[in-house]
């Protein structure tokens, strides 16, 4: 192995978009089960109204992970990019654990204010939820095509993947700061 950066860290010919595919599927389709199903009532002693917070600042450090990342590719330094990377996907899993714990043990909450801010709110949380759906899916195809070495695909599908990545981990961020009045 010659450097890091010139390395296919996963086999070029393994097909791994069944797994990505259905690794998507069911982590969405969890989150949403999570909103219909009866609530866990083991931990109602316990106030769990931190956890909203943890998961803003969970989507913070991906902001910035992501914009380091970024900062680092267009400098053309491989491996720190990837770094970053693994660190932003490290807190987004951090995130998606303390944001389903939440959610299968409290009631949600509701945004109660009113006037133009309610519309702000609004516009800034269904933009977020309609495009945190796919950002599973892109991300884990950017992430596999770099480790696979297969660069044209990994570049074109993250011109994509980073702006939009950004924008959810952000307005999560955004989100949490608009409704935790209301917690």
């Amino acid at each position: 192995m010659s450097s890091e950066e010139n390395q296919s860290l996963i086999s070029k010919d393994k097909n791994l978009t069944p797994w990505i595919v259905t690794i998507t599927i069911v982590l969405n389709l969890a989150i949403v089960l999570i909103f219909f199903l009866p609530k866990y009532q083991g931990f109602n002693h316990l106030d769990l109204t931190f956890l909203p917070m943890m998961n803003a600042i969970f989507n913070s450090f991906t902001f910035l992970f992501l914009l380091v990342a970024l900062y680092f590719i267009l400098k053309r330094n491989v491996v720190l990019h990837r770094r970053f990377i693994y660190a932003a996907f490290t807190s987004t899993m951090l995130f998606l654990v303390t944001y389903v714990f939440y959610h299968i043990n409290a009631e949600g909450t509701s945004y109660g204010g009113e006037g133009p801010l309610k519309y702000v709110y609004f516009f800034i949380l269904i933009s977020h939820i309609v495009l945190a759906v796919p950002t599973v899916l892109i991300a884990l195809f950017t992430a596999v095509f770099g480790l696979q070495g297969k660069l044209d695909r990994h570049r074109k599908i993250a011109r994509w993947t980073m702006p939009i990545w950004l924008y959810v981990s952000l307005t999560g961020v955004l989100v949490y700061i608009m409704i935790s009045p209301y917690y």
